[in-house]
């Protein structure tokens, strides 16, 4: 049991909860960094480095067990694996799109991507839908329809990221195991390809490794530490804070992502793309409201 209070126990989580998002937030001013290599190779890498980041952290904190455990459980597997298939394609397209100069497309995906999992709780879950936020998605609908009209091009890299996204947020619903040891089984299933690839790139001379400067080595063989750290922040936030109150944290991703690509790298904001964002951000803010009503006390 923890010796602090629980009001100390809300802080620290809250304080856990904001580290995780701004890191999040944060991630394309490292993913820049690492521009000129292949985003399929830093993938791997991200795979590579998380795994045996994972695997010290499972041996400090415990939870081998329950990862052992899973691999008697076939069905189980079978959910972590096509996790792991499409996680491992949202950071493909998050790293890619970052590094092909759409920031600002990124952060559209995330934006968007709570009022996608509304969407697919209503259609694959059956879950209700308020009318609150069957506006909000039909504002979201209208951003994005403003995108493809006005702008002139289908906003690929952001449903990519919300598809991807979202149909990996349903299987981890169906997933027993806790976020480091569920992370770790992710990591170990698809482990074989990522070190297969890397080291057929290293056989054939094109890897980063070996032929990078210190400074790029450095951030390759650091992507696991990367990866973990907001992971453990956001685990430890989840215990103790509410839903609601993690739901509306999480939009500083998007937000950070989004002045970072208008602000720092200078990504094109036209008044059409401006329109479609303010669209969907009104969408966001009733999505909100409806989210703080419904976590009210009823008195």
């Amino acid at each position: 049991m923890s010796s602090l209070s629980p009001p100390s126990l809300t802080t620290r989580s809250t304080f856990a909860a904001l580290g995780a998002y701004l890191c999040w937030g944060l991630f394309p001013l490292f993913w820049k960094h690492l521009a000129g290599i292949n985003a399929l190779e830093l993938i791997a890498h991200r795979h590579v480095w998380s795994l045996v980041t994972v695997a010290v952290l499972l041996a400090w904190l415990g939870g081998w067990r329950d990862v052992a455990a899973a691999f008697r459980q076939p069905a189980l597997i079978g959910r972590t694996f096509a996790a792991s298939v499409l996680i491992t394609g949202n950071w493909l397209v998050f790293v890619w799109g970052v590094n092909a100069g759409h920031v600002i497309e990124c952060s559209l995906g995330y934006f968007l991507s709570p009022l996608a999992n509304v969407l697919l709780g209503r259609f694959v879950l059956g879950e209700h839908l308020s009318t609150r936020q069957a506006w909000a998605l039909a504002l979201a609908a209208a951003g994005v329809a403003v995108l493809v009209v006005k702008v002139g091009h289908i906003p690929w890299i952001a449903l990519g990221i919300i598809s991807t996204w979202g149909f990996y947020s349903l299987l981890k619903k169906k997933t027993p195991l806790a976020a480091l040891p569920g992370f770790a089984l992710e990591t170990i299933l698809l482990a074989p390809v990522a070190l297969g690839f890397l080291a057929w790139l290293a056989f054939t001379g094109r890897g980063a490794l070996g032929h990078a400067d210190t400074t790029t080595t450095v951030l390759v063989l650091s992507s696991g530490v990367v990866t973990a750290l907001p992971l453990l922040m956001f685990a430890e936030a989840a215990r103790h804070l509410r839903l609601t109150t993690l739901g509306l944290l999480q939009y500083l991703v998007p937000t950070c992502q989004f002045l970072l690509g208008w602000l720092v790298y200078h990504e094109t904001f036209t008044a059409d793309r401006a329109f479609s964002f303010a669209l969907i951000w009104t969408g966001l803010a009733l999505y909100g409201f409806d989210l703080l009503r419904r976590a009210r006390p009823v008195t």
